[in-house]
């Protein structure tokens, strides 16, 4: 079937075919038991026993040449490992054929995901060494939340349907899914699967439990499919955009017109989801994962049960993650005009000439410069003078400065009126009540970013004894655990701190919590963020007026990226890294950083002061020359700078005095 070429055997591609015929009619398949307590695998082979059976039947020479062979069937799909966490070796492990896969049983993802481990959900989530919690205070929700409509997700559809959403739709929607015979009882049931659901369900799995997954619309959540992955990929457009723009600059010159194809730039943002949306399909956690998906709208009916398409699941513990939706302000004409929200903007496919932003936080500050920078004339309304309130004031200050040099224009203390129109395709009037006087914009498109409302309507969370706000969702402790001990929630359904990565650890925190028995608290968690206009503004630990408020002693090193030579070459210097750390000491307590690369640069400081290394210490790693990173090191030498005070200055000196 082969021939024999330097004492190996090499496979012609006719070969493989007839060697993995032989080889799985020989080998020895059959259920096997491992581990304690002992979990059962089905229709499996072991690694040494194939090993050898290569060798006994002429396929293999040896030991090296059968490990081989056996890793080209495995990486042409032939087989794998039971777990998807091993090539093939000779060694004690469980193998099994693509063709004898059970559906039902429980795997690990393989390189389209971060393989799950034990210690992912086992290790000690705690606070920075010595300190007490460092996360700042961040405004509420708006006191007007609660009054808001909120949208409706049945109601939104994914468009155009081209060849990128049909993918889409075929991994997180799948137009003919047939749910699961529920368990006998589940380990734990997640209702809801964007990223906190998903990461709960897939490391539950991954530990041995017995998971269901509920989802009314699109697997994947906000994070995929309306929020992180299509508007970063937006944005990235826009900055190109603004870069060609500014080329002149930098002694570029464009000859002739230039143009954005807003088309192409939202083609590009559907094929970039599609082909990440593989990752979160239900295909993938069926058939790869072990988890039970359900496609529909889950109702808790008891302590310990749950309805789905009028099937009845029963769980030892479940998790909330049913994430928020756009909030819609009680605006007189709104609910009749063809408004936009982050779960309809990204079915554009012509730009609106004038766009209108009701709403100054980071969705509708973000998108904002975004559809300016792509050719519309933006407006922004707020009701009050503030943009980004939680950030700090010279934060927003260069990112306003940012936006109004690409042309948006602010309307601050705005009192709405009424919005006029009411068919697609028709202008959208915007009236404001300027001091008696109606000041009526004029727009072909207009957004809606007043905020987030979490998803707690229609649950059955009163069935099942689960205590809820309307404005902030469910009421959890500090283990992330409801009024009913046996149901968890985590994401923005549960949290003030609406970040995927945020809703990715309390994930990991429940698993640890709900299943084994676990004490982790969420105020544990250090947890930086970033807005992701130009410059970008990120922030981790405190503010400084947390610190004032909290009456704690502090001292603070600032570098401008003025005067780091890196952002001076890139023509990038407004911005720069801010660091409070404690009175006398190096502990660093907070940091917020304004730059074009603010999101990378913050997680430097997020590993120093999770790890408990201070800015003193920071200031002794070496930093490649020229980046802007150097400016934390900056900081850095900044603090070791003020330790050298005047009179160890002067025992130095007397000490150089004497080597001379």
């Amino acid at each position: 079937m082969a021939e024999h070429k330097d004492e190996q055997v090499v496979l012609n591609g006719d070969d493989l075919e007839e060697l993995v015929t032989s080889f799985k009619r020989k080998v020895d398949i059959s259920d096997r038991k491992y581990g304690f307590p002992s979990k059962l695998y089905r229709n499996c082979f072991v690694g040494t026993e194939a090993v050898h059976l290569l060798m006994d039947e002429g396929m293999a020479t040896d030991v090296e040449d059968a490990v081989r062979i056996g890793n080209i069937m495995l990486e042409s799909g032939v087989f794998h490992h039971v777990q998807r966490a091993h090539g093939f070796k000779n060694e004690y492990l469980f193998y099994r054929f693509a063709d004898d896969e059970d559906h039902g049983e429980l795997a690990q993802p393989g390189e389209e995901g971060a393989l799950v481990k034990w210690a992912d959900f086992l290790g000690k989530i705690a606070c920075p060494p010595g300190q007490e919690c460092l996360q700042p205070e961040i405004p509420g929700p708006d006191a007007d939340l609660a009054d808001m409509a909120q949208e409706d997700l049945d109601k939104v559809g994914v468009t155009p349907l081209d060849k990128h959403n049909a993918t889409l739709l075929d991994n997180v929607h799948p137009k003919k899914w047939v749910d699961p015979d529920p368990k006998e009882t589940y380990n734990l049931v997640v209702i809801g699967a964007g990223a906190g659901g998903l990461i709960t369900a897939a490391g539950a799995a991954g530990v041995g439990a017995r998971v269901a997954i509920i989802e009314s619309h699109l697997l994947g959540g906000d994070c995929l499919n309306v929020g992180c992955v299509p508007s970063k990929a937006l944005l990235r457009c826009a900055k190109t955009a603004a870069s060609v723009r500014d080329a002149a600059e930098y002694g570029v010159h464009i000859d002739g017109e230039v143009s954005v194809d807003f088309g192409q730039v939202m083609e590009r943002l559907r094929k970039i989801r599609a082909e990440i949306s593989a990752v979160d399909s239900a295909k993938r956690y069926s058939e790869q994962l072990g988890v039970d998906v359900y496609i529909g709208r889950a109702l808790l009916t008891g302590p310990n049960t749950v309805e789905v398409n009028g099937k009845t699941l029963t769980f030892a513990k479940a998790v909330i993650a049913t994430g928020g939706t756009a909030a819609i302000p009680n605006i007189a004409g709104l609910a009749e005009a063809p408004y936009l929200t982050n779960s309809t903007i990204f079915n554009l496919t012509a730009l609106p000439n004038r766009f209108g932003v009701i709403g100054a936080g980071p969705i509708g500050m973000e998108l904002a410069q975004a559809f300016q920078r792509l050719g519309s004339q933006v407006t922004v309304f707020s009701r009050n003078d503030q943009v980004m309130p939680k950030e700090e004031p010279e934060a927003v200050e260069l990112v306003k400065t940012s936006m109004q040099k690409d042309g948006v224009h602010f309307a601050f203390f705005s009192t709405f009126k009424r919005v006029e129109g009411t068919e697609p395709g028709e202008p959208v009037r915007v009236v404001l009540d300027r001091n008696g006087e109606e000041e009526c914009h004029e727009f072909d498109g207009l957004l809606i970013a007043t905020g987030r409302k979490p998803t707690v309507a229609n649950l059955g969370l009163k069935a099942a004894g689960v205590d809820y706000d309307v404005r902030t969702g469910v009421i959890v402790n500090e283990q992330l655990q409801s009024s009913n001990n046996n149901i968890y929630a985590v994401g923005d359904v549960a949290g003030k701190y609406q970040f995927t990565h945020m809703a990715d650890f309390m994930a990991r925190m429940v698993i640890k919590n709900a299943l084994f028995f676990g004490r982790d608290k969420v105020s544990d968690l250090l947890v930086p963020w970033v807005t992701y206009t130009d410059p970008e503004v990120a922030h981790v630990g405190l503010y400084e007026k947390d610190l004032i408020e909290r009456k704690i002693d502090y001292s603070t090193f600032t570098r401008e990226f003025k005067h780091v030579d890196r952002a001076i070459v890139d023509g990038e210097t407004e911005g720069y890294v801010k660091i409070h750390v404690a009175k006398g000491k190096d502990t660093i307590l907070g940091a917020t950083i304004v730059s074009s690369h603010a999101g990378d640069l913050i997680s430097e400081i997020s590993v120093a002061m999770q790890s408990g290394m201070g800015l003193g210490s920071l200031a002794s790693v070496i930093h490649p020359y020229p980046t802007v990173a150097e400016a934390i090191r900056q900081c850095g030498d900044a603090y070791n700078r003020e330790r050298l005070t005047p009179t160890i200055k002067s025992i130095f000196y007397r000490f150089m005095a004497l080597r001379r």
